[in-house]
């Protein structure tokens, strides 16, 4: 596939591409260019250039480009699924439903667009300004660079495109080096729907040269990134130079909170789902479990029995649960972290093994809480690490204990215990009686501390995408 630029498919100015492959086949799928600051720069004026005749298409109109964008999705839904398939390793069904998601993105965002009112500040409400009246507007930012990650491009890339485009900007998308490809379709589709040649673009590469190319690049005038805290602390710096704005979701280290009061049945159908799900590389998936000691011993045994009767292999089976992770570096990254929490003190007794980007769902017992995992080694993979604990105040101060603060749960009967670890928790969201993997689209989803700066949903995202202006009508009346 080729890059997105102003509405013409271009390689890389110096030719030089990216071979992408299934990680769980290793078959090579197709390459996409491995563009250079060069081709940053030229996607960026082209979006700049295309935005100011975006910005003055009427909301309805650009509601109406988005919606045929989503029907386009719809049929072509199967194809954009197996690619996402075939270049992540999610399981096929997880595939669909995320394409799926992109139909709630967007006519949601539309929706709140059309709602989005200016307010009127009454005249007379301070001394002086008895015949002056004012209102405010929203306006677009400019040009918006998105980078999306691995993980869930496609419903990533429903929380900010569509979003950024209602909101009357141009959009630079930057995807995964690992998985671009159904992103790249998504644009085409985009441009096929009616958003006009260098409102939308898609453009490849490194995530050290061309994120941060766009992230230093003085005609970029907010930068979405969803990716680690390096990444977002790197692409702070850079974009600090131009006082470009940024919104960012970072990593995250969320605990799981299982008190003496807590439906085990339900914590281990959470646990599957908040810490299995795409394999475990989910940002605000429960990778710290801090279990009641009176339930610890039957809470291990009922979860491995349960993720015994889950099916792993090729994600393009239809009976797949579990696939691989989005790549062999990533599963060794895995087994390393796996290894060194051995090495601390702690002890496997349920999976531990890899096979190419494989790994088996694992759980980890005899945890103490100053190991590097109830701390800040953020797991991105199937791992269930078990601490046990006698007071819930002692469980609060270890999940506080991280330098992360995205999502975090607790899982009790006891609705005051609920109340208290919610409002204790250093996160921006606690979710009580489930697992810390929720995120509606609606839900101003954002985290404390190293874990991000921001919001992104659909309450709130757009406010992030634009900017106010104040008009006076100075001694308008008599």
């Amino acid at each position: 596939m080729k890059n997105l630029i102003n509405g013409e498919k271009k390689d890389a100015s110096n030719g030089q591409v990216i071979e992408v492959t299934n990680p769980a086949t290793n078959e090579f799928i197709d390459t996409v260019p491995n563009s250079t600051p060069q081709d940053v720069d030229e996607v960026v004026t082209k979006a700049k250039i295309a935005q100011t005749a975006w910005a003055k298409t009427p909301l309805h109109e650009r509601g109406a480009i988005l919606e045929r964008f989503v029907s386009l999705v719809e049929q072509n839904k199967e194809e954009l699924a197996r690619t996402l398939c075939m270049e992540t390793g999610k399981p096929i069904t997880e595939a669909r439903a995320e394409i799926g998601n992109t139909r709630g993105f967007v006519y949601g965002y539309v929706e709140r667009a059309k709602h989005l009112y200016g307010m009127v500040i009454p005249q007379g409400n301070e001394a002086g300004q008895e015949k002056t009246v004012q209102y405010t507007v929203r306006e677009p930012i400019g040009v918006v660079a998105c980078i999306i990650p691995f993980n869930f491009p496609c419903d990533l890339f429903g929380q900010k495109v569509p979003s950024a485009l209602i909101m009357g900007n141009a959009v630079i998308v930057k995807p995964s080096t690992y998985n671009p490809l159904t992103l790249h379709k998504y644009c085409e589709l985009m441009q096929v729907a009616g958003v006009p040649a260098g409102v939308i673009n898609c453009i490849s590469g490194d995530g050290p040269v061309v994120g941060q190319a766009l992230a230093k690049h003085k005609d970029v005038h907010l930068i979405s990134v969803t990716g680690s805290t390096a990444v977002g602390m790197e692409t702070m710096a850079s974009a600090s130079q131009n006082l470009t704005h940024v919104m960012l979701e970072l990593g995250g280290n969320d605990a799981f909170i299982l008190d003496k009061e807590g439906n085990l049945d339900l914590a281990v159908e959470e646990l599957v789902w908040g810490r299995l799900y795409n394999t475990g590389q989910v940002c605000c998936a429960s990778k710290r479990f801090l279990i009641h000691n009176s339930l610890k011993d039957e809470f291990i045994k009922r979860v491995a029995a349960k993720i015994n009767t889950l099916k792993l292999g090729n994600p393009m089976n239809e009976d797949t649960q579990i696939g691989c992770l989005i790549n062999e570096n990533a599963a060794k990254r895995v087994e390393e972290q796996v290894a060194l929490t051995v090495q601390e003190g702690a002890k496997v007794v349920y999976g531990g093994r890899r096979s190419g980007a494989y790994y088996e769902p694992t759980i980890i017992t005899d945890v103490t809480k100053t190991m590097s995992v109830m701390k800040d080694m953020e797991i991105f993979g199937p791992v269930i690490p078990v601490l046990g604990f006698d007071d819930i105040d002692e469980a609060i101060e270890i999940a506080n204990q991280s330098s992360y603060g995205l999502c975090s749960c607790i899982i009790t009967e006891n609705m005051k215990t609920a109340f208290k670890v919610a409002s204790s928790l250093e996160v921006g969201g606690a979710i009580i009686n489930g697992a810390s993997f929720y995120r509606s689209a609606e839900m101003p989803f954002g985290g404390w501390k190293h874990s991000g700066i921001g919001n992104e949903g659909i309450t709130t995202t757009l406010q992030e995408m634009s900017r106010i202006k104040t008009i006076v009508l100075k001694n308008i009346l008599d």
